[in-house]
């Protein structure tokens, strides 16, 4: 976010700095050449380029179609097609034989570049458990992005078209164990797996792409990093740079945060001073309302601290605490009837579930805390530190100490399970995935010490989902990685600062920005 609030402008001058960790070299290892029968042709010009013919299809060995491309269309000012890829659900297993799960990409270029020689770019979306975006018109990072690449925003796998994990899928599965065992092929190591394959199928000679990843798209750019440097030209981080120690890190993480959560509590009520008293007032209503909480539209409840969940997305993004304030506006019914009871309105009730999607999105909740795990269990990490702060995050003793309630960040606790009527029929798959140890490898330190990839990132200095200290020492451990350390942006800066961000990065590993 650029400002908060003209009372927020003078917290601290923007900053820009560019570290060399040591220097970058351009040359990348090419892999090994794949055939793409069927796929490519050469132009009139003698130029190669990657086209297929509408719903063109490639198979493997026993008929089954790995690839299948769509035909182009439109929105205003980009030209899009569709791929679909049947990829393995455990790459460690033999493909012909392994159970296959379907991966979506969408193509993007601008038009009347759809039969230019391009170089590829990959998006890598936020999450965990989130699709990717879907381009309605040209604009932002993705007009940038057009002017020189072949844009492919891939679907996570379990989210969007790629065999997506919801609600009524998951629901096939007749044992916990048996869905646990499925989803711990959802996290990065396997997304990087899935990039690889679809890159071998696009890119002309299986040559090097460049990866952009926002957010947890920039943790499985890391690990891309880590495993398969060889199928990358680049790498831009925005707001993306993991914590990579071994084990569970979990509540390092998590102790990072809550420092920078109470600080942006903080700014919020200073911006909205008024939403101070409305907050006690709703948890005191919440509090004393029969069971501890009121019912929610969908069958779940609203308690004392599923109020304080609303921080997640309204202390950390752009707009959010205009957003945040707007729903507090309205979260009281007009009492009509003289003597009818104080109720919370169903527009509050209603807007408070659409904030999170986890009804659309439930993988996010159930892989969260996973993604800090390598050979450990997280143990609900963010729950138990949360209790370290003595009380802090209580939201009922806030009110009777007379303190503002705070809201909390990007944290799953065990209770959402019980809580929030969609998240209801995994609180035991919930509760095997915290408890899982066997977590493989999300990074190889030794490797990214001696990276050969250029590497440009963003690194938010009033990030509140990626602790700032804890990028930095990432970044310390990338060679040749260039941070540009800057609080003129949020988290969201690559969506909030149309095509910025990315042209920064670009032109830093083009050496076209000054180093300062």
């Amino acid at each position: 976010m650029r400002t908060l609030g003209a009372s927020l402008l003078l917290l601290k001058p923007h900053i820009y700095l560019h570290r060399f960790f040591s220097p970058t070299p351009r040359a990348v290892t090419l892999s090994p050449s794949l055939p793409l029968s069927k796929i490519l042709h050469f132009q009139a010009s003698s130029r190669a380029v990657t086209t297929i013919t509408s719903m063109a299809e490639t198979t493997t060995g026993g008929g089954r179609s790995e690839h299948v491309t769509g035909d182009w269309f439109s929105v205003p000012e980009l030209r899009l097609r569709d791929h679909y890829f049947t990829v393995p659900l455990d790459y460690s297993l033999d493909y012909r034989t392994c159970p296959k799960i379907s991966v979506f990409a969408r193509e993007v270029v601008s038009v009347g570049k759809e039969e230019q020689s391009l170089p590829f770019l990959l998006y890598l979306q936020g999450g965990p458990g989130f699709e990717c975006m879907r381009p309605t018109e040209a604009g932002g990072w993705i007009s940038k992005a057009c002017e020189e690449y072949r844009v492919i925003l891939m679907d996570q796998r379990g989210t969007g078209l790629s065999t997506p994990l919801t609600l009524s899928s998951m629901s096939q599965f007749k044992s916990a164990e048996g869905l646990a065992n499925y989803l711990k092929h959802f996290r990065a190591d396997s997304i990087v797996n899935d990039a690889e394959f679809i890159r071998k199928r696009l890119v002309i000679d299986s040559g090097p792409w460049t990866v952009l990843g926002q957010s947890y798209g920039g943790f499985c750019a890391v690990t891309y990093l880590s495993f398969a440097p060889q199928g990358l030209k680049q790498v831009l981080l925005t707001g993306g740079l993991p914590p990579i120690g071994i084990g569970c890190i979990a509540d390092a993480v998590y102790r990072a945060c809550f420092g920078q959560i109470v600080l942006q509590n903080e700014k919020y009520y200073k911006r909205f001073p008024q939403d101070i008293e409305i907050v006690r007032e709703v948890v005191n209503h919440l509090a004393e309302s029969e069971g501890g909480g009121v019912p929610l539209p969908s069958g779940g409840v609203l308690t004392p601290r599923g109020l304080q969940l609303l921080g997640l997305s309204g202390l950390g993004s752009s707009t959010g605490f205009e957003r945040l304030h707007y729903m507090f506006e309205r979260v009281w019914d007009p009492v009509i009837v003289p003597g009818a009871p104080k109720r919370i309105s169903y527009y509050f009730l209603n807007a408070y579930e659409k904030w999170f999607d986890f009804d659309t999105n439930p993988l996010y909740a159930l892989m969260h805390e996973s993604i800090y795990c390598q050979g450990a269990s997280s143990l609900w990490s963010a729950h138990r530190v949360r209790t370290e702060n003595g009380g802090q995050f209580d939201a009922v003793k806030a009110v009777k100490e007379g303190r503002p309630v705070l809201f909390t960040g990007e944290m799953i606790f065990p209770w959402m399970f019980d809580e929030m009527h969609a998240l209801r029929p995994f609180k035991e798959v919930a509760q095997l995935l915290a408890e899982k140890k066997d977590w493989p490898p999300l990074y190889d330190v030794a490797s990214l010490n001696s990276n050969k990839v250029p590497v440009a990132a963003a690194v938010y200095y009033d990030d509140m989902y990626v602790n700032f200290k804890l990028a930095l020492n990432t970044a310390s451990q990338i060679a040749g990685i260039r941070p540009w350390i800057t609080n003129e942006y949020m988290h969201s800066g690559l969506r909030d600062g149309g095509g910025q961000v990315l042209d920064h990065l670009l032109g830093m590993l083009k050496g076209k920005k000054p180093l300062f």
